[in-house]
């Protein structure tokens, strides 16, 4: 303790040591470690800060974000920030620093719509269930802001993160925005919406135990009228959209995985209040009744979609409703399984189903024309490994091109953010990475991404050599 002590006042000095020291002094040993360590981690410079720099990044070619080729070579000038010339018409001004990748691809810095980096990926079920029980909010605190780290040396420069608890993800947020710690632009959901079962954090355990039964603020509702109010708590504590669990979950214990869980008016109540306060919103459904109630009250993405039926999927058509297949989650479960890792006999029987279904349900939405998003559900397997939701897109026949823009410009229209982010182009936030060779010809060089520049803070960068 006295080692660690030492470290942090080098850091932020005698005066920085003792206001700490009155701050936390109340809190615990425990939270003043980890406001210690997060000072100490902010001194050493490991949160970056915009630069007025500019940079000049080059390479053998370019996806763009939206169009259905790569653009050969490479360049993209970026200056205080944002992105001010791509091409290799761009003009360069005096003084940039010219970074060459060589044989690599440039990309607009990838998306991930369905997250979870307020929570732990683990083997082990039962260990799982306790640390969720045991751990303090400020050690969960600390393992998000780590998760959020590797998410973006992954290359993953924003992310939906669509249930959390005890604001972690608001706060996590913040911390990025701030830049106190690194990691994505986070799109926070607050509490995802249901009636109980696969969105209810008491789902499982005894009635009783935690004092109380969940209500509107734990993210459970009963009727439209609370189903607005939910949404309007969600919105009042930080909520950048709106998520609902329309039908059950595979990884809860109370509840079938295709049953609807609410109900058309509810459903109807969530989205309309949600659209009237300029909030995107996403359901959770694997079964096709949940997720066609969703659709019919204007969902703008369902999440999994396991066991949509033709009628569902040519609803979402016709209407422009995103899929958010997160084939991850189906990989990560099945190598649990394959493992032999425990897991309770009700959720591996619909895991079994789920992945049994999910490949198929991908490919008739593909043939139909229906939108899709890149998601993972990370923490479903270990963070850090979002990209791998690319090669599994494309070995289920979307193209390779399709399954980059999924990431990028198709993910940003989905957030809301296509002014700003998901394609190269001059005035778009400088959010850039780069994998070796040709992820068109290979699609998994997505899992090699050795750059990442966020908002033209470079974060990662193993492979570049500056010139000046």
């Amino acid at each position: 303790m006295s080692a660690f002590r030492d470290f942090v006042q080098q850091r932020i000095g005698e005066n920085g040591m003792k206001q700490m020291m009155r701050k936390w002094s109340g809190l615990g040993m425990v939270s003043f470690l980890c406001a210690s360590f997060l000072a100490a981690t902010v001194a050493s410079g490991q949160a970056q800060k915009p630069t007025s720099k500019t940079y000049v990044l080059e390479s053998a070619r370019m996806f763009d974000g939206k169009s259905d080729s790569l653009v050969k070579p490479g360049l993209v000038v970026v200056t205080d920030g944002k992105i001010a010339g791509v091409g290799a018409g761009a003009a360069i001004p005096a003084g940039a620093e010219v970074i060459d990748f060589g044989d690599a691809t440039l990309l607009p810095g990838f998306i991930d719509a369905h997250t979870h980096l307020t929570m732990m990926h683990s083997d082990d079920y039962k260990q799982s269930a306790l640390d969720a029980l045991q751990k303090t909010i400020a050690e969960r605190a600390l393992d998000a802001s780590a998760n959020a780290r590797v998410t973006l040396m992954a290359g993953i420069t924003t992310v939906r993160d669509v249930g959390s608890s005890d604001y972690l993800d608001v706060g996590l947020r913040n911390a990025i925005r701030d830049r106190v710690v690194p990691g994505p632009r986070m799109l926070v959901t607050v509490h995802a919406l249901g009636a109980g079962g696969h969105c209810d954090d008491e789902d499982g355990f005894r009635a009783g135990l935690f004092g109380h039964e969940s209500g509107p603020l734990d993210g459970v509702i009963n009727g439209p009228e609370q189903a607005r109010y939910a949404v309007r708590l969600d919105h009042k504590y930080g909520a950048d959209m709106i998520k609902v669990c329309a039908t059950g979950g595979v990884l809860s214990l109370t509840d079938d995985v295709d049953t609807p869980q609410l109900t058309q008016d509810e459903l109807n109540a969530i989205v309309d209040e949600a659209h009237a306060l300029r909030r995107k919103t996403a359901a959770h459904a694997h079964g096709a009744e949940g997720a066609k109630r969703a659709i019919r009250a204007g969902i703008d993405s369902i999440e999994h979609g396991t066991f949509l039926d033709d009628e569902a999927l040519d609803m979402m058509k016709q209407r422009g409703t995103y899929l958010v297949p997160t084939l991850m989650a189906s990989h990560g479960i099945q190598e649990q399984i394959d493992k032999g890792t425990y897991i309770p006999p009700p959720i591996l029987a619909k895991a079994k189903a789920a992945i049994a279904s999910v490949h198929q349900t991908f490919q008739k939405a593909l043939a139909k024309g229906v939108k899709i998003g890149m998601g993972t559900d990370a923490a479903v397997y270990a963070h850090g490994r979002n990209t791998e939701e690319f090669f599994q897109m494309v070995d289920l026949g979307m193209k390779a091109i399709d399954a980059l823009r999924a990431g990028t410009s198709a993910d940003a229209d989905l957030l809301g953010l296509a002014d700003k982010i998901g394609t190269l182009e001059a005035g778009k936030l400088a959010d850039v990475v780069a994998v070796p060779g040709d992820p068109v010809e290979n699609i998994r060089q997505t899992e090699h991404v050795f750059f990442v520049m966020k908002e033209g803070v470079i974060y990662k960068n193993d492979r570049g050599t500056a010139a000046h």
